[in-house]
Formats: C-alpha cells, structure tokens, sequence
C-alpha cells in the first residue's frame, strides 16, 4: 500500500534502513518463525487491512509489514520471512538475520509449533543469542492437544528467561495475553534472563578474542558474541561489513573499518540493498 493510498500508515514518522520504518514513535516488533506456525495467521489478526507490502531492498522475496493498536498506542509489525535459521544459508534467512541483527527490533515474537516444539527451538536459541527482547508465542496448541502432547508453558519460559504465551491464532485465542507480554517486554516491565547455548570449551578463547576486538573497533555493539560466531563460522557479509565499516552504520555503533583481509568485494550491501 503506497503512502498516499494510506496516511493512517506509521510511514511518515520513521526512518526507513531495509524498507521498513524503524527508529519513530511506533514500537516495531518482529514477527519470526519457521514456516508453517500459523505466523501469517498471526500477522493478519493483529493488523488486519492495515497492512503494506512490496519487496525487501535488492530482493525478489515478499515483504509485509502493517501496524495495530494496542492500549491506545500504535505498534509497527513486520513479518520476516519464515526460517528454520538464522545461519543465512538462504535469502530469506538473510533477510531474517539481518533485520534482527541490523535493525533491532523493540520486540521480537518468535512463533512456535505446539506440536514439534524440538524442531522450532533452534531458531528460539538462535534468536536469543541475538537479543533479548523476544516473546515466545506456542501457537496451534489445539492440534497438540488433538495428539494428545502437553506442553508445560510454564516450564518453557523458566527455561528460556523469556515470556511464553500460548495461543490458537486461527480462533483468536491468547492474542490478547500474547500482546500484554509484547507490552510488557518493550516497556521494560519483565525481567529476561534469555537462555542461550554456551560456548564449547575449545572455542571459548577464541571467542572472547574475537568478542573483545569487535567491541574495540565498535563501541556498545550489541551483538559482538552473535557476530564473533558468525565470524569463526565463515560468514562471508558479515565479514565484508566488517572490514568496509559498514557494520557501524547499520548497527548505529559507529566505529571504524578493520584492516582488509583481501577478501573480495560483493556488489550488494548486507541487508540486500544496493551497494
């Protein structure tokens, strides 16, 4: 939807990095899942015919993005393109990573499968290592009820330091309970002690090394750890970002261009838009 077809849009008041309109008034939350959780489901209940689409920058994969209110304020929800992870080893886990990662989310709900929980938690992991405003939403938890599994809400969230909600999103249940949690979490109200995998012991070494450089060259970086990962994993964006300076303007962390490794140059930035 253009601006001028829609000016109850939050367009005019945010400034756009990949597309969508982050740094404004309204709170962006991110919608993450793997395919198939009922996420779209989710998306169109919240924000109904409020909602824009077009293509991330640089990409052929659909993009949607709309808004809703709640409590008398105007929220932003972007709905990424369902992953299984953020490994980039694809373009829409690219797009995935990088949004989280870049554009930092205040709020980022990942959506789950009630019935294939140990699937769908590899990107709940992955993404806490991101960030730590994250709400877990269960969702078709009737059909895991159907199949007779159980799954203990409660459990889930002391062991994940995160909210978890249970909701049916094709009935409308636990909508309400799941935004109170999105509330709570971008106003600062809930205490998020994120579960993350630890580091081998082999590694551990190298990766404060890694983390500590990082920090060095960009002060109050938020994820170093998550990019020292990547990093020691071969992450070729991740590191041509490094090395041009880019990764401070995407991140706001300003810092400077690390010394060229030789590598060669891609011909599109890290978030898919034009070099």
């Amino acid at each position: 939807m253009s601006k001028a077809a829609c000016k109850s849009c939050p367009e005019s008041d945010r400034q756009t990095i990949v597309g969508v309109e982050v740094g404004g008034k309204s709170p962006v939350i991110a919608l993450a899942g793997n395919p198939n959780t009922g996420k779209s489901t989710i998306f169109n209940a919240l924000t109904g015919l409020r909602q824009y689409t077009g293509n991330w920058p640089g990409k052929t994969v659909a993009r949607a993005s709309g808004h809703f209110v709640h409590n008398g304020r105007r929220y932003t929800l972007v709905d990424l393109p369902g992953t299984y992870s953020l490994l980039s080893a694809s373009v829409d886990e690219e797009i995935a990573r990088d949004f989280l990662l870049f554009d930092r989310p205040d709020c980022t709900v990942v959506v789950l499968d009630a019935t294939a929980l140990e699937r769908n938690l590899n990107l709940v992991l992955q993404v806490l290592e991101v960030t730590s405003r994250v709400v877990i939403c269960v969702n078709l938890m009737d059909e895991a009820k159907r199949r007779g599994i159980e799954v203990d809400i409660g459990e889930l969230q002391r062991e994940l330091g995160v909210p978890v909600v249970a909701t049916i999103a094709r009935k409308g249940k636990g909508l309400d309970d799941l935004l109170a949690a999105v509330e709570s979490v971008i106003a600062g109200r809930v205490a998020l002690k994120p579960r993350t995998a630890p580091t081998p012991t082999s590694l551990q070494e190298g990766v404060e090394k890694l983390v500590s450089m990082i920090q060095e060259m960009y002060p109050g970086l938020p994820n170093a750890r998550w990019i020292a990962y990547r990093l020691i994993e071969g992450d070729h964006r991740l590191t041509q970002a490094i090395e041009s300076g880019e990764l401070g303007t995407l991140t706001g962390a300003g810092g400077r261009p690390a010394p060229s490794t030789g590598a060669r140059s891609d011909d599109s930035a890290i978030v898919g838009g034009a070099a």
